[in-house]
């Protein structure tokens, strides 16, 4: 009679996760980015961000972007909501981080770094 070796457990072997991580980080769709820009009424101080806004996005975002242009006028609970002191306010929601610009969105440079189109060193 022969003894029977009690059954071991199956080593499981820890994945390569970091490398499909990255993988699909290269192949990844280019995000839609949503942003939000709150003026006060249509004065020319609330026009030209709408305006330059569109623009870069056109330029830049082509079918990849959200726009949503809020009045804090007729919609006060909204500016409220996202506890606004000054506008004309432009918000990026997505992609994350969220990040927030005050002024008529004329430095384009700037803008594009921010929302993290263009790398700091171009």
């Amino acid at each position: 009679m022969t003894k029977k070796k009690p059954a071991r457990a199956k080593e499981s072997r820890p994945r390569d996760k970091t490398g499909s991580f990255e993988k699909a980080l290269k192949t990844e769709i280019p995000s839609t980015y949503v942003v939000k820009l709150y003026v006060a009424g249509s004065t020319p101080r609330s026009i030209r961000p709408i305006e330059n806004i569109k623009r870069i996005s056109e330029e830049y975002l082509q079918g990849r972007y959200k726009l949503e242009v809020i009045d804090i006028y007729q919609q006060p609970e909204l500016a409220a909501k996202e506890q606004l002191v000054v506008a004309p306010t432009l918000i990026k929601k997505l992609p994350v981080p969220l990040r927030t610009f005050v002024g008529d969105l004329s430095q384009t440079d700037k803008i594009l770094v921010g929302l993290e189109i263009r790398p700091k060193g171009r």
